[in-house]
């Protein structure tokens, strides 16, 4: 009888390959190849531990049974077969994990991202959602000791964000914030609302995987680039020296543009860090609309144009409308505690994911 078990064989062979090839002098001076084994490698690194958990687990099950075989001492025999019992509920638990670990993994996941926000409906309102959904998204980075790094913005009145574009780098960036693409819609009384009456405002949030100068090929021959003065605030060195950046993808017309770091070089970088993502995601796109009857499940694949979440202030209640579920403790959340929100889209992709592959 076949077990799920069985399943590890073939990729714990594949990381013992990688191993000797790692260890291999030729393979050891390829940077390249050696770069490409190690994520390999790093990808497989749980489930080989849950093998190694396994096959512990069956070594410790095995003498358990061989002491209740041979009889012998009758308090020795019950302390057995008392561990055998837990023994066997521990491999029936590590089974039940295994399932979800084998469910096919978002190859970005471990990514770095670029986040893009930009307020929509709701003039002023929308833009000051827009800057504390910012603020939410800084903190929770913070909170997962992440960093971030403002790439391009464009300040409204009263402290709010038309748009705003930054970097988030840390381990697994991707993986938890791509469950935030889509519309996000706030429901409350705008401090210069004179009347009490609730407004309801929009914001779009974007969520690129970054992508780097191997995976996306670019031909300078493709862009215009233009240097221009930052507007905005930004201090008497804004007004004074053309540090921003534009650049236009000619073969598509696709614009970024980044203005917030001082130096001109560090802009340009920066731009086309922002342009290989868009382009990365462009390509995913066509990848994605060709195997899409696959991915409906997938919950961190909204679109832009998708609404996602309500945030209703006076309920102080917050729900997403992907799994139909609500959350509350606004205040909480826009101070980065998304975790609960994140947890519960996951669990959900990974349950739908699971009915997939079993059924």
């Amino acid at each position: 009888m076949t077990s799920i078990f069985d399943k590890l064989v073939p990729i714990v062979n594949r990381y013992d390959e990688i191993e000797q090839l790692m260890a291999d002098p030729e393979v050891a001076t390829d940077f390249a190849r050696i770069q490409e084994l190690g994520k390999e490698r790093a990808s497989l690194d749980e489930l080989v531990d849950f093998s190694n958990k396994y096959q512990n687990l069956l070594s410790e099950q095995g003498d358990l049974q061989s002491v209740l075989s041979d009889g012998g001492d009758p308090e020795l025999v019950v302390m057995a077969r008392e561990e055998l019992e837990s023994v066997e509920e521990q491999l029936l638990t590590l089974a039940e994990a295994l399932q979800f670990a084998l469910l096919p993994k978002d190859p970005n996941d471990d990514r770095d991202v670029i986040v893009e926000i930009r307020s929509g409906t709701g003039g002023r309102e929308a833009s000051l959602f827009a800057a504390d959904l910012y603020r939410l998204y800084s903190r929770f980075a913070q909170l997962q000791n992440w960093k971030v790094d403002v790439m391009d913005s464009n300040p409204s009145d009263l402290g709010g964000l038309n748009k705003i574009a930054f970097e988030i780098q840390g381990k697994g960036a991707f993986s938890r914030l791509k469950y935030e693409r889509g519309v996000h819609r706030v429901q409350r009384v705008p401090e210069t609302e004179a009347q009490g009456r609730i407004h309801t405002s929009t914001a779009t949030v974007a969520v690129l995987p970054q992508a780097d100068e191997v995976e996306v090929k670019i031909n300078p021959e493709d862009l215009r680039i233009d240097i221009f003065h930052a507007g905005g605030h930004g201090g008497q060195n804004v007004n004074k020296v053309a540090t921003a950046v534009r650049i236009v993808y000619e073969p598509t017309g696709l614009v970024v543009v980044c203005q917030d770091e001082r130096s001109q070089h560090k802009n340009k970088q920066r731009a086309m860090s922002m342009l290989r993502a868009r382009l990365f995601e462009s390509e995913q796109e066509k990848q994605d609309a060709e195997i899409s009857q696959n991915r409906k499940s997938q919950v961190g694949n909204a679109e832009r144009s998708e609404k996602i979440r309500t945030y209703n202030y006076p309920q102080d209640r917050i729900t997403d409308h992907r799994v139909s579920t609500s959350f509350h403790g606004i205040p909480k959340v826009m101070d980065g505690q998304l975790e609960d929100i994140i947890d519960t889209l996951i669990s959900w992709e990974q349950a739908k994911l699971l009915e997939e592959v079993t059924s």
